[in-house]
């Protein structure tokens, strides 16, 4: 947070040097060789709904760009496939040196993909260049704890913290924060754009970029000097193919010429490819939340007491399980808190607060008490193609939900992802969708990102009482007192506050060809879909 305050953790981007000609044979070469001949010499083709906002790190916050981003960068720490605990990636060791004082020891003879040497030199560029940029859709407020980053040799770095104890200091290190670029060829103060990040290659992780069109096909080739915290990649050669509806993504699965479909495919989908022999649908655990977030200046309310009863009322007025069970097919479950259930420190404070079911009573005397009038005229924003092609009946749904208690009227709107994640941050929509993937396995990453100063959801809530409960919850050495702390934390912003209503919370679902090995073994609680451990 500002002011000495820890914030983080906040769950959310044109072609190389080829002719287009070039592209296409490629595209095709790559789109047609699925399951069909040997393996490693086709390759492996990958399909997703997902969008890349932006390939440099310190821009890029967002599900589809981190997909991309997990390949190509190296982190100090990292999680390894199946782990929660951060280990060793281009750091040799790491440790807490004094109690506000993280101290990395970089291996020997690490490399960028364009032969430059990566040093503690190059980690403080990062770091530093990620705070100085501070974009808007970026990651920096994962290290609103971190005061400072300075070089002790060529391969030793310490990070300065604010608040000292930080629990989850070492986690951070491994998220969207802590991807380490090339002092030589990256800008540092501007955000570099895709197509020079894929020619400059200052990156050092498993895979280089070796052509790219923007949401339609990236095609990667293992780095043969790679030296990080998983095996060498399994598949020498992945391509990624962009899709506009999961439809198309399930029929080329089917038909042979994609071996993996991971984000999104919908809940028909799954059912359908279940019982589908030459398709494996491989589940891992949770952590995606789906929730409203509200604009608190200018959502309805011509005061903040009238403004908290909105969002009270439509908290006691949305209808989750019929969400879960009518658009998801139970794929989803209910979400009565920001930190979904299952999550170390879970409780369920909106179903104790404002009910399980739907109460238009309740929701009515909200209104009532602080003179709101009926109905509330509500415009609702929310994305088509980020969070999978559900989202259309999802949000369908809800303004029906809304509107059958006769307390409110919604005007509703969709809007494309790369214009959306712009739009929202210029205060352009009072209330609108978002979806979450967790940073890292810990509580404090459905907490800190939403609720702190500055928060990444640009919804202009701060208030210093939360503020000081999430710096208490994470510099607190107790496990036991810890989730104390945050099962109280959880209540109070469910009683008082309401930036958000949670909707739903799901599981990491990815299909493969029949053959395909490893697709298990990267859902795991981390969130990093990793190409490395694929392969057929």
């Amino acid at each position: 947070m500002r002011n000495s305050r820890i914030k983080r953790r906040t769950g959310m981007r044109t072609i190389a040097a080829v002719g287009l000609v070039a592209l296409v044979a490629s595209a095709a070469a790559a789109c047609g060789s699925g399951r069909t001949g040997d393996g490693e010499a086709a390759g492996l083709v990958v399909g997703t709904t997902d969008k890349i906002f932006a390939l440099d790190p310190a821009a890029a916050y967002d599900n589809g760009s981190y997909t991309v981003i997990t390949q190509i960068y190296q982190h100090l720490l990292n999680f390894a496939p199946g782990s929660t605990t951060p280990e060793p990636d281009a750091a040799r060791k790491c440790e807490f040196t004094e109690s506000t004082v993280y101290t990395c020891v970089l291996k020997e003879g690490l490399t960028f993909a364009n032969g430059n040497p990566l040093t503690a030199t190059s980690v403080k560029f990062s770091f530093d260049r990620m705070q100085r940029i501070n974009d808007p859709n970026g990651p920096v407020s994962l290290l609103e704890n971190l005061d400072k980053t300075d070089v002790v040799d060529e391969r030793t770095v310490t990070f300065t913290l604010k608040e000292s104890n930080d629990q989850t200091f070492p986690s951070v290190l491994a998220t969207m924060a802590g991807p380490i670029v090339d002092e030589q060829v990256y800008s540092p103060d501007t955000v570099m754009p895709d197509e020079d990040v894929v020619q400059a290659k200052g990156y050092s992780g498993p895979y280089t970029i070796g052509s790219y069109d923007k949401n339609k096909l990236v095609e990667y080739q293992a780095f043969d000097s790679y030296d990080g915290i998983l095996e060498a990649p399994k598949t020498t050669r992945v391509s990624t193919k962009y899709y506009a509806t999961a439809d198309n993504m399930k029929l080329d699965l089917q038909n042979g010429s994609l071996d993996v479909g991971h984000r999104s495919f919908t809940p028909t989908d799954i059912e359908s490819l279940r019982n589908d022999g030459d398709v494996d649908v491989h589940e891992g655990p949770g952590g995606e939340l789906r929730y409203i977030v509200f604009n608190l200046e200018t959502m309805p309310g011509d005061t903040p007491e009238q403004k908290l009863a909105v969002r009270k009322a439509v908290a006691a007025s949305v209808d989750r399980e019929a969400l879960a069970a009518g658009v998801y097919k139970n794929t989803y479950m209910p979400a009565y808190s920001s930190v979904p259930s299952g999550i170390p420190g879970a409780v369920e404070p909106f179903k104790d607060i404002y009910g399980a079911q739907p109460n238009k009573d309740r929701a009515a005397k909200f209104l009532a008490d602080a003179g709101v009038p009926t109905p509330v005229e509500l415009n609702l924003q929310y994305n088509p193609d980020h969070y999978g092609s559900s989202s259309s009946e999802e949000y369908a749904a809800i303004k029906s939900q809304l509107e059958a208690t006769g307390l409110f009227r919604v005007n509703l709107q969709s809007t494309e992802w790369v214009t959306y994640q712009k739009e929202r941050t210029q205060d352009a929509y009072p209330l609108y969708q978002l979806g979450w993937f967790p940073d890292f396995p810990d509580p404090d990453t459905y907490l800190t990102p939403f609720f702190g100063p500055n928060n990444f959801l640009q919804s202009h809530f701060e208030d210093p009482g939360i503020s000081a409960q999430l710096i208490a919850e994470v510099t607190q050495p107790d496990h036991d007192k810890r989730m104390n702390q945050i099962e109280q934390l959880q209540r109070d912003l469910a009683q008082n506050f309401l930036p958000i209503i949670p909707l739903l919370s799901g599981k990491q679902i990815a299909a493969s060809a029949a053959g395909v090995q490893g697709v298990e073994q990267t859902l795991d609680a981390a969130s990093k879909f990793r190409y490395s451990v694929l392969s057929k």
